[in-house]
């Protein structure tokens, strides 16, 4: 007899949140050493290929994590991932040059993958429509801290040792994590719920899975406002540390102080959704980034000093933060099913985006603000246009 699903508990999204946040951890922690990465190596482009190396990861290990997760159910390909994950982020610390840095980037977010996919899966055995919404931003909310205190202890540790140490920090995370999977995490998918399939069934799924028009037009939304969010994550070290003149404990501040801006856009997400509906509130979020955008834009013909971009950054911020849980659940609406597998799709095209944007940055190799605002300004227009072709949105339980 298969076991029941385990209910949502309070410490359930404390752990999914913490898992998930093993991804902003491993992007945010080592902002602040961009310039010494750089200079290090002696290339310019240096950490934003790193950046974009582990955002390819990213979108790789997300189509084997999810699919791998359908058969096999949550917990074990998690532990294996954030085996991976550790033994790679050590690898980071003793890497040689911008390759080896690079491809040991890769790696692990080919073991981090699993923290950043799984846990979306399993909101979706747990919870459908506006209560999945809810689960969502709860579990951001946890994850949020990640983005808020990452960044500030990159910089504290850049300030005081070699930028290496920060991958030593990546890699004890990761031992935590491990811990908490083996100890403490509930397989929410039942062994009767789970799928036994070879690879080309696997590839047919996907494919199908993309030819849904629910699915594939509130992916493209999230996947470009993605690519407008780590545009900006690979151009603002440069821009502030590089550009403005900024020390790495300014810039960790500013950083955490857009992180605290997206967690509160983001805790308002459930009640916006609850009174108007998750259509009208992803319409709003995508109109609110575009006009960031345009404002950055606006500011790179006409520099008014780096507080005016603060303001339009934190502007941006409303639509990442209402964006991703409301985005997350149009694409997942009808893929029960298999909702590793599409989640896993839904990740893979949000971390391509991710990764072409941080190689465009790293490519321009900028410290002005233009380059950052016309490419999250492409991005926040094709959001626009997805959002536009989304199809009506019918749940389980509750309209929306």
């Amino acid at each position: 007899m298969a076991m029941p699903t385990p209910a949502v508990t309070k410490k359930l999204p404390l752990l999914l949140g913490f898992l998930i946040a093993v991804g902003p951890l491993s992007t945010d922690m080592y902002l602040p050493a961009f310039p010494q990465i750089a200079a290090d190596f002696q290339s310019h482009a240096a950490p934003q290929i790193s950046l974009a190396a582990y955002f390819a990861g990213l979108a790789v290990g997300q189509m084997t994590q999810g699919a791998l997760s359908d058969r096999v159910g949550r917990r074990g390909p998690l532990l294996v991932g954030m085996i991976i994950y550790t033994l790679a982020s050590i690898g980071c610390a003793l890497c040689w040059n911008v390759s080896s840095l690079a491809v040991f980037r890769f790696l692990a977010a080919l073991g981090c993958s699993a923290g950043v996919v799984i846990p979306r899966a399993m909101v979706r055995d747990l919870a459908d429509g506006p209560a999945a919404a809810k689960l969502f931003s709860k579990l951001i909310l946890v994850m949020g801290v990640a983005p808020i205190v990452a960044p500030m202890l990159g910089a504290v540790i850049v300030s005081v040792a070699h930028w290496r140490l920060i991958f030593v920090a990546a890699a004890l995370y990761g031992v935590a994590a491990i811990w908490l999977v083996w100890r403490h995490l509930p397989d929410t998918l039942p062994v009767a719920r789970r799928t036994r399939i070879g690879l080309v069934p696997v590839l047919v799924r996907y494919v199908n899975i993309s030819r849904e028009r629910a699915f594939i037009t509130h992916a493209f939304v999230a996947a470009f406002a993605s690519g407008a969010l780590f545009a900006y994550l690979s151009a603002t070290p440069q821009i502030f540390i590089g550009g403005f003149g900024w020390n790495t404990l300014q810039y960790a501040a500013l950083f955490g102080l857009n992180a605290t801006a997206y967690i509160g856009y983001n805790q308002l997400n459930p009640a916006l959704v609850n009174r108007f509906g998750i259509s009208k509130v992803l319409v709003f979020a995508v109109i609110a980034l575009l006009l960031a955008c345009l404002i950055l834009v606006a500011l790179a013909l006409h520099p008014m000093g780096p507080f005016s971009v603060i303001v339009a950054l934190l502007m941006s911020e409303i639509g990442f933060g209402l964006i991703t849980p409301c985005a997350m659940v149009g694409a997942l609406s009808r893929h029960q099913a298999h909702a590793g597998s599409a989640s896993a799709l839904m990740g893979t095209m949000q971390y391509s985006s991710g990764a072409l944007a941080g190689l465009a940055m790293g490519l321009l190799g900028s410290n002005t603000v233009g380059p950052m605002a016309t490419a999250m300004l492409v991005c926040a227009l094709a959001a626009a246009a997805a959002a536009w072709a989304r199809p009506p949105l019918i749940f389980s339980s509750v309209e929306s």
